[in-house]
């Protein structure tokens, strides 16, 4: 048995446990709100940007405002205005909203052949892609068609035309490329380039999954020069680039923009239809559809929100821009971009201004707490399950089984890294946020032909994300 004077003895020796070199319990962390935007600047000084850093978190349920910095500067939003596109089309447009491909005749078939014009007709899809416009000169071929009396046209009104995006942005890149109804593969041309017998062979195709038709109004030549990668020649008649031969060391491929949409779209088909047994002309432009023409093959797109899921996860700028135009009916991304600014205006009570649907061209700006709001007042909407999901631990680190659920949107220009979102806990509990990251002065001095891959840039970007998720886990700790 143990006597008292043992337990005593017992008693202390755990007194003095600290100091035999035990460990003393830990202070409970100060999650005050002051604290938890101290550690934010101290992860934004660790991250050496430069430029401007701001943002804004505040309980989604109840709206109150946990922190912020710097939260009222105006910075490009950059892809993050995707979200707020999203939130546009969905609410102009509706959830179920398709979009429709159709191949349409001014006269009977007979014979195997239209007794008339064929028209491919553009509604503004921004997903249709080779394959499926495959099947649909399949479905022509199954039901008998093998040519026509008339013209093979092309329509493309159902939005307008604009040869690109943004013009401070390099002539190759393609996510840059035109917009308009008749909308192909992103309205990007694959380029293909391989060494046989010591020389280079160049061609340029319009590749899918099942159906890889060569593109005759897109050509690509060898310039015996260092730089500028690729130039565009222009249009006229066909859409000419030259391209740096030193640059071509190995066998590749790149996507490269198309400006004359109406025409490529026009020459793929009529590849695809003539792989099927159907003889088509070269094809022409149309403003307006003629009256009384019938149907033949058509191909319609996923609904709207499915649309939007991709968009979001891939960033891409041409859905956002086709998107935003079908939504507002305007008449230029411009004023379409207008249009969706003074909605949003009314609807969440910001005041960023927007000159485009993707967030690339240089004009929109907003405020972090701006896009938060956006975020507070979206949160009974689609978004929060249209948006990315990703996982993000205690120390900041991207974790796929992470208790902490990032549901967001990042935009990501040169020297411009931005996230915007909502951060859910177990136990139910959620945050609305934004964070946007600018060098402006930085990102003004880079030559246009620069800007795809600038020096520097790739490094920024990464310290740029880690910060953002040591702010989201030092949110968690101390709000969740």
């Amino acid at each position: 048995m143990i006597g008292r004077r043992g337990v005593l003895a017992g008693g202390l020796m755990m007194l003095a446990a600290p100091a035999l070199g035990q460990t003393r319990p830990k202070p409970r962390p100060d999650r005050s709100a002051s604290a938890v935007d101290a550690a934010c600047a101290q992860y934004i000084k660790a991250a050496k940007l430069g430029g401007a850093v701001g943002y804004a978190v505040a309980d989604l349920a109840t709206g109150q405002i946990l922190g912020g910095a710097a939260a009222d500067v105006p910075m490009p939003p950059a892809s993050v205005t995707k979200a707020l596109t999203a939130l546009f089309a969905l609410d102009r447009l509706g959830a179920g909203k398709t979009f429709v491909t159709r191949v349409m005749a001014t006269g009977p078939v007979q014979g195997g052949k239209v007794q008339g014009d064929l028209i491919l007709c553009g509604g503004g899809d921004p997903s249709l892609d080779t394959d499926r416009l495959g099947d649909m000169t399949a479905a022509l071929a199954r039901s008998g068609l093998r040519g026509i009396t008339g013209r093979f046209l092309v329509y493309g009104g159902a939005l307008p035309y604009a040869e690109r995006i943004a013009d401070d942005q390099p002539d190759f890149v393609g996510y840059n490329p035109a917009i308009s109804g008749m909308i192909l593969n992103y309205n990007r041309a694959n380029f293909v380039w391989s060494a046989k017998g010591g020389a280079l062979a160049l061609a340029v195709n319009a590749e899918g999954t099942r159906f890889v038709p060569p593109v005759h109004c897109v050509q690509v030549t060898l310039a015996q020069r260092e730089a500028p990668l690729f130039v565009y020649e222009g249009r006229a008649p066909v859409e000419a680039w030259s391209v740096a031969a030193p640059a071509l060391r190995k066998d590749g491929s790149r996507w490269l923009p198309v400006r004359a949409p109406l025409p490529y779209a026009g020459d793929v088909f009529g590849a695809l239809c003539a792989a099927q047994g159907i003889k088509l002309p070269a094809a022409d432009e149309i403003a307006a559809l003629p009256a009384g023409a019938q149907v033949l093959a058509e191909d319609r797109s996923a609904n709207l929100e499915v649309l939007i899921k991709g968009m979001l996860k891939y960033s891409t700028n041409l859905t956002a821009e086709s998107l935003g135009l079908a939504a507002s009916g305007a008449p230029s991304i411009a004023a379409s971009a207008a249009a969706m600014r003074d909605w949003a205006r009314a609807r969440f009570g910001i005041s960023a201004r927007f000159g485009d649907h993707s967030g690339l061209g240089p004009v929109s700006s907003c405020t972090p707490a701006d896009m938060m709001r956006v975020m507070l007042g979206a949160k009974d909407t689609a978004l929060v399950g249209l948006m990315r999901e990703k996982g993000v631990d205690g120390e900041g680190r991207e974790a796929q089984g992470a208790a902490l659920r990032v549901f967001a949107k990042s935009g990501t220009l040169n020297f411009c890294s931005n996230l915007a979102g909502y951060v859910t806990a177990p136990s139910g509990r959620a945050l609305a946020f934004a964070i946007f990251a600018a060098d402006g002065p930085r990102r003004a001095a880079l030559p246009i032909d620069q800007r795809e891959d600038p020096v520097g840039g790739s490094a920024w970007n990464k310290r740029a994300r880690a910060m953002q998720r040591a702010m989201i886990a030092a949110w968690g700790k101390a709000y969740l």
